[in-house]
């Protein structure tokens, strides 16, 4: 505390005297002192106030900084992004049903919310999340390609190709959604569709996070 209180005297410009033993004019009490020059005003009472004011302001800074750190270290972390296939390349589909898409190369998944053996990310935290999905189509032969980004059993978004003249196509969709604890969300490749991924490219692929919590 006493030199939290001497860098707020220096930082004043004032007076600090401190006994020495030798090298000095003996005082009345028979010590000597050692004292950096004064510049500020002969008033206690200004000098307390001066002190009083610096400590608060130095006591709300320590408070700020640590509700910021509370509130960095105490926000929930959620993200997860993977790749449709874990080696090989290849169509996957076509499915007599419509069927969740098992994203097996993943990047990362913190908060493990993620599920790669069934493709699904399952809300652990109620908030607005964004996610992101892309489907590459690979047309030998000419192929259907239709992906849905479900939220529990709702479409959300939709990726589409008929095929064509060309020998491939890539397509790519993003949302933001709100999402309460235990929503499913998941990548749905529809009847009949195939599509295409190959694991050293990551052409076919499945993103989210959470943006902030509600």
């Amino acid at each position: 505390m006493m030199k939290t209180i001497a860098v707020l005297f220096l930082a004043l410009g004032c007076c600090l005297c401190e006994p020495q033993n030798s090298g000095h004019i003996q005082q009345s009490g028979g010590s000597t002192s050692s004292c950096i020059p004064c510049s500020c005003p002969k008033d206690d009472d200004y000098l307390a106030r001066k002190v009083a004011l610096l400590e608060s302001k130095l006591q709300k800074t320590e408070k700020d900084v640590s509700e910021l750190r509370s509130l960095v270290e105490g926000r929930p972390q959620v993200a997860f992004s993977a790749a449709l296939l874990d080696s090989g390349n290849g169509n996957v589909g076509p499915f007599p049903g419509a069927t969740p898409l098992k994203y097996k190369k993943v990047f990362s998944n913190t908060g493990s919310s993620y599920n790669p053996s069934t493709g699904i990310f399952t809300a652990l935290v109620k908030g607005m999340y964004f996610f992101r999905l892309s489907m590459f189509n690979q047309q030998i032969p000419t192929p259907k390609s239709v992906v849905n980004l479900m939220k529990n059993s709702q479409i959300v978004a939709t990726i589409w190709d008929m095929g064509g003249t060309d020998l491939n196509d890539t397509g790519s969709n993003a949302v933001v959604i709100p999402l309460d604890v235990g929503d499913n969300v998941y990548v749905q490749l529809m009847a009949a569709a195939i599509i295409y991924d190959d694991s050293n490219l990551s052409l076919t692929t499945f993103t989210g996070f959470l943006l902030f919590t509600m």
